[in-house]
């Protein structure tokens, strides 16, 4: 299943900015994150909806709300292997935009930081922005304790140890330049670690990097695909990336 943009709110050459959301089954979730998109987002969009196999259950809900919205709304099939990583890769790679913001389905990322990563972004401040959960402001809702307290280990001591310029490098919800994307090769083989590996890389490699709060929330339905134990040497490789990096600048 593939499908065009459609809508007619404005031009496709005035949409500056892609949002990609990875999905597996998320027929319970995407109505409200889609709602939520199309009354807080102020600034024109185009929504990149990535699947792994085409009887998703998500589908056909979103193609449903695309059309009484008049949302510009693609759906992509993952064309780097099943799962997260592959889903977000194939939707950076496929965003034509200037700005590229990658959120989730589950409602775990308010729609309206987007506003303010943009604000950031356009104002020449940033390359890449980081929608942080421990910044002033900031906050996380929920979610299981190892996971969260070795979130914010990583990002607190990062911050603190090197100069990486964020308190919150491992969350996924990013906003993206162009320039950022094709600037590197993504190495990461796991999953979720490719938000930390682009922000490392980004910062040591003379991109700007910024950081405005937000307030993250526990998915309420649907499971999980994050695999803390599976992922973990992962996010250890560029965590020690960066404290290489610190050191030898």
């Amino acid at each position: 299943m593939e499908s065009e943009t459609v809508g007619a709110d404005s031009p496709n050459t005035l949409r500056e900015l892609s949002i990609v959301i990875p999905v597996y089954n998320e027929d319970e979730n995407i109505e409200t994150c889609l709602r939520g998109i199309h009354d807080q987002v102020a600034s024109p969009y185009q929504i990149l909806i990535v699947y792994d196999f085409d009887e998703d259950k998500t589908l056909p809900v979103a193609s449903r709300v695309r059309d009484e919205l008049g949302l510009h709304l693609k759906f992509l099939r993952n064309r780097y292997g099943k799962g997260a990583l592959g889903a977000i890769k194939t939707g950076l790679h496929s965003a034509d935009t200037k700005y590229v913001v990658v959120t989730m389905a589950d409602l775990s990322d308010p729609p309206a930081v987007m506003n303010r990563m943009l604000s950031e972004a356009r104002r020449g401040r940033a390359d890449l922005v980081c929608a942080s959960r421990y910044m002033r402001e900031g906050r996380q809702i929920g979610g299981p304790f190892v996971k969260t307290t070795l979130s914010r280990l990583a990002g607190l001591s990062l911050f603190h140890l090197t100069s990486l310029p964020t308190h919150d490098p491992t969350n996924s919800f990013k906003l993206y330049t162009k320039k950022v994307i094709d600037a590197f090769e993504i190495e990461s083989t796991g999953g979720f670690e490719l938000g930390l590996e682009l922000v490392v890389k980004a910062h040591f490699g003379g991109f700007r990097v910024a950081e405005v709060p937000t307030v993250w929330t526990d998915r309420a339905c649907g499971e999980s695909r994050f695999r803390l134990i599976h992922w973990l040497p992962n996010y250890l490789k560029w965590y020690v990336f960066a404290l290489k990096n610190n050191w030898l600048s």
